[in-house]
């Protein structure tokens, strides 16, 4: 049984940003899209124009600056491999107290489209927030180049972070 990490929620985050399950290498490294294949942070730094890095404190500390919380939609599941298409048995993360500890939060992307379904099937969205679904920054995702995945995210996240 894969165990997902505890949600990054800076103080005063609006932004939730929402993944399906850590990966096979994000789980070992203990990092949120720990995979150097994953476009997740690239995506992140591009967006906001501030200098890469690959250190993980300082990477928090950017989604802190820009007021952006991470976490997974499931909180377990069984799955060979980092596919989505492979988890089984999920239970999803207690989404009604997180909401409750965190009302600030108004703002709910997904980094798939298997984030979005697996929230829905167990969460479903309420009527207090915005819902969006951002193209997939896994390296599995070839279905968009990554300017065309950094102008989306760009679109809908930039005019909420600045």
């Amino acid at each position: 049984m894969k165990k997902a990490f505890a949600p990054i929620v800076p103080k005063g985050a609006r932004i939730l940003i929402l993944g399906t399950m850590p990966g096979e290498k994000s789980l070992e490294l203990q990092q949120y899209y720990g995979n150097r294949g994953n476009q997740f942070w690239k995506i992140i730094y591009a967006m906001t124009g501030e200098d890469f890095s690959t250190d993980y404190d300082e990477r928090k500390v950017l989604l802190a600056k820009y007021k952006i919380a991470v976490w997974d939609v499931l909180a377990f599941c069984e799955r060979t491999g980092s596919l989505d298409s492979a988890i089984k048995n999920e239970t999803p993360n207690d989404f009604g107290a997180f909401y409750k500890k965190h009302p600030q939060i108004k703002y709910v992307f997904f980094s798939s489209k298997n984030a979005a379904a697996y929230y829905d099937k167990y969460v479903g969205r309420s009527s207090g927030k915005i819902y969006e679904i951002l193209p997939s920054p896994s390296g599995a995702n070839a279905t968009k180049s990554f300017a065309e995945k950094l102008e989306i995210w760009k679109q809908k996240m930039m005019p909420l972070i600045l």
